[in-house]
């Protein structure tokens, strides 16, 4: 990437801070995404301002981290009479402040991030986080959440202290599970005590007697089929993917993603994983690595869904190493999609179609539907 001229006044705030040794890095960072002059130029000045409150506040390297960073934005910027030209918007400094801590710790200049968990308890969570991966087998989404819950749990049980689960009493776990006086949902019961099964047989793993303590852990109702699933008639599955014939950004991407969705039955989770090794195009198979479980299943590759995707690759995909099928169009690129952009696909074409959907998840259950009907026939 080119030198970027900045305006004096940050260029001033960069050149008198900690970060003056960095700004070259940091450019390089921004070009290895490939990210625009203009974008670049823009993360620069956001990164002079918040040079200029650390110099302010005398913090060390040790200190420039994800809570600085919130600090910043939460006190500085609503106070901020710094001088033109001064980045002030939120989203932009979050954004470049976020990539300067990448190339700092790239750079082994400041500390790596700390656990999600925080230093009291993560150590432990980090082994439950183990033991649901290794002998459970559950998806990560699924570890990430019940580790979250367990978390709390420890938070309130425990505090600072440490983790003694003898100390534990039935009466606590349940009203945890209930949720006191929050008013959860059933649904909400059951994947709160599930969590909390979960991790006390950890701890029973771990040799702890915990047999009165799964004993108290609520089970919520569920009448299965008290509600059918929302499904979508064959009709309007053909309207909503008909509503892709028209020209706007990545479009043939978020078809083919749909097609995935609509064909295959994938989970957005699938389609965000699905990489170029994993469709024999010879064969017309495609190998899905499934989120729920450690399973891998080769399905036939429908003749639509294998155009939508074979028109994406050679029209639109931004050249790139990356084997994942389905990458950014913005930058950073060479990243895969996350599946926040198969969802907005999706409720795109809702609103295009004139829908109030939001569930993306019943073209799952429609498709579930559509075999089941086939099977009556």
């Amino acid at each position: 990437m080119n030198p970027i001229n900045l305006q004096p006044v940050p260029r001033q705030w960069l050149e008198s801070s900690p970060l003056a040794p960095f700004s070259d890095r940091y450019l390089e960072h921004l070009s290895r995404g490939r990210y625009a002059p203009r974008t670049a130029r823009v993360y620069l000045c956001c990164v002079a301002h918040f040079a200029s409150w650390i110099s302010a506040k005398r913090l060390g390297f040790d200190s420039i981290n994800e809570a600085a960073r919130a600090r910043f934005i939460r006190e500085h910027l609503p106070a901020c009479d710094c001088p033109y030209p001064a980045r002030r918007l939120p989203h932009e400094l979050r954004a470049a402040i976020t990539h300067l801590l990448a190339m700092l710790r790239a750079e082994g200049a400041i500390p790596q991030a700390v656990s999600v968990f925080g230093a009291v308890h993560g150590k432990e969570l980090s082994a439950f986080q183990a033991y649901m991966r290794d002998a459970g087998g559950l998806a990560s989404n699924t570890q990430r959440q019940r580790a979250r819950i367990v978390c709390r749990f420890l938070d309130e049980h425990f505090g600072n202290r440490k983790i003694v689960v003898a100390n534990l009493d039935p009466i606590s776990v349940r009203r945890f599970v209930l949720g006191d006086d929050r008013g959860w949902s059933a649904g909400t019961i059951r994947v709160v005590g599930g969590a909390i099964g979960c991790y006390l047989r950890f701890r029973q793993m771990m040799g702890d007697d915990i047999s009165r303590l799964l004993a108290a852990i609520p089970r919520a109702a569920h009448w299965r089929l008290a509600g059918l699933p929302d499904v979508l008639s064959s009709a309007q599955i053909d309207t909503l993917l008909a509503s892709f014939d028209q020209n706007f950004p990545s479009c043939r991407r978020a078809y083919a993603m749909v097609r995935c969705l609509t064909d295959l039955g994938l989970r957005c989770s699938e389609v965000v994983q699905l990489r170029l090794d994993n469709i024999d195009w010879r064969q017309g198979t495609i190998c899905i690595d499934r989120t729920k479980g450690r399973q891998s299943d080769v399905l036939p590759l429908p003749a639509e869904t294998g155009r939508a995707i074979a028109a994406y690759l050679q029209h639109e995909r931004p050249v790139t190493a990356n084997r994942a099928v389905f990458v950014r169009h913005v930058a950073p690129f060479d990243l895969p999609i996350q599946k926040g952009v198969v969802v907005r696909a999706v409720v795109d074409a809702y609103r295009r179609c004139g829908w109030s959907h939001t569930n993306v998840h019943m073209l799952r259950h429609s498709i579930a539907s559509r075999m089941l009907a086939l099977a009556y026939l």
